[in-house]
């Protein structure tokens, strides 16, 4: 969709000094033509982590832009839904999304991998995957099938097993359980026998209340906390295994990003990669300090998943990522042996690196 509009004289400079002087950028002396893009997201609007995230995103392209590319926010449900913002942009209805890969897999189960993996890649693992490991061609060639240019742009970091009412004693707790989660961890705990339900985190805490949700997760301590689900379920629990880390997209509408000179077109890729490592430091920060709020202050439970849920998780992890390597799509193949290589070089590599620091932290000394 080309939202362009000339703007002349005083008021476009005043426009240009103000972006620059909230981004830290040199102000244009004077943009002829500026664009006005709409991007549609599945938050709610200020959501702690991707609600904000999905609003600096818009901010940075504006000021990288030099103001000649300015990008409105619409959150969920103002322009359209969250869950069907991949087919806006697709479509044309609006020019870009915020959101993650985990929503799309009804479009092809091959996309799930670019946003997380049960038992999969780190936070900087998933973006060293796409940056150096072959990810982003393979990226681009499954949403060019939708007339999509895609990016990451941000990363939850570890996200947690989810709120549960009851404590988990075994694995066959999570029989029959009703449980929220997304993406390719949706299909691991169906293999153990949960009776999984996708939907977005607003609709998690009206199921949780009602009864029609047993548990579920959603993200992590600070995006959790602000959508209240320790009001219910007080049982937090960790590892995350379903969603090591789960990164955030911004996808483009391709026609509408081809359509842009290559300074623009540069201005929307940097602005993505730019904020991967800023968001996801954002929320880990964050997590960390509302973790000790809901512990300290709302009574929060605080529980390790017991081994034998790990193991069986695991194990059905495994099923359905051998699954995905017999898929009829050639392209889905040519993903999950991306990812597998990518994947296995990092646990030959991460012992000794960054799993060998953090344990070593936490040994028995006086520090600090």
């Amino acid at each position: 969709m080309d939202r362009r509009r000339f703007l002349h004289g005083t008021g476009l400079a005043a426009a240009g000094g103000t972006i620059a002087a909230a981004s830290g950028l040199p102000a244009p002396a004077i943009a002829q033509d500026v664009r006005r893009w709409t991007m549609v997201t599945s938050w709610p609007a200020n959501l702690p982590g991707p609600g904000i995230a999905a609003n600096k995103l818009a901010e940075r392209i504006t000021a990288l832009s030099g103001g000649r590319l300015e990008v409105e926010v619409s959150a969920s449900g103002e322009l359209v839904p969250g869950r069907q913002v991949f087919d806006a942009v697709s479509e044309g209805t609006a020019e870009l999304y915020h959101s993650v890969p985990a929503y799309w897999g009804s479009k092809s189960i091959g996309i799930l991998l670019f946003g997380s993996q049960p038992f999969g890649l780190t936070a900087e693992e998933q973006h060293g995957w796409i940056l150096h490991g072959g990810g982003q061609g393979l990226y681009d060639a499954m949403y060019e099938r939708f007339g999509i240019k895609p990016f990451l742009c941000g990363n939850s970091g570890p996200q947690w097993a989810g709120w549960f009412r009851e404590e988990l004693t075994s694995i066959d707790d999570l029989r029959g359980l009703r449980f929220r989660t997304t993406g390719l961890a949706s299909e691991m705990m169906s293999r153990v026998g949960a009776a999984v339900q996708a939907m977005g985190g607003g609709d998690m805490f009206q199921a949780l209340q009602s009864g029609a949700l047993d548990a579920g997760e959603f993200i992590g301590p600070w995006s959790d906390s602000a959508l209240g689900f320790h009001q219910i379920a007080s049982n937090y629990y960790w590892p995350g295994v379903g969603e090591p880390s789960s990164a955030e997209e911004c996808g483009v509408n391709k026609a509408a990003f081809d359509d842009l000179p290559a300074d623009l077109q540069q201005a929307v890729a940097l602005a993505c990669q730019s904020l991967y490592d800023e968001v996801t430091t954002d929320y880990n920060t964050n997590h960390a300090r509302a973790l000790k709020q809901l512990v300290e202050d709302e009574g929060v439970q605080v529980r390790r998943l017991p081994d034998d849920i790990i193991t069986g998780l695991g194990t059905a992890a495994g099923e359905v990522i051998a699954e995905l390597r017999e898929n009829d799509d050639a392209l889905v193949r040519d993903i999950v042996e991306s990812f597998l290589a990518y994947r296995q070089s990092m646990v030959d590599y991460m012992p000794f690196a960054t799993a060998g620091q953090m344990n070593a932290r936490t040994g028995d000394f006086s520090y600090g």
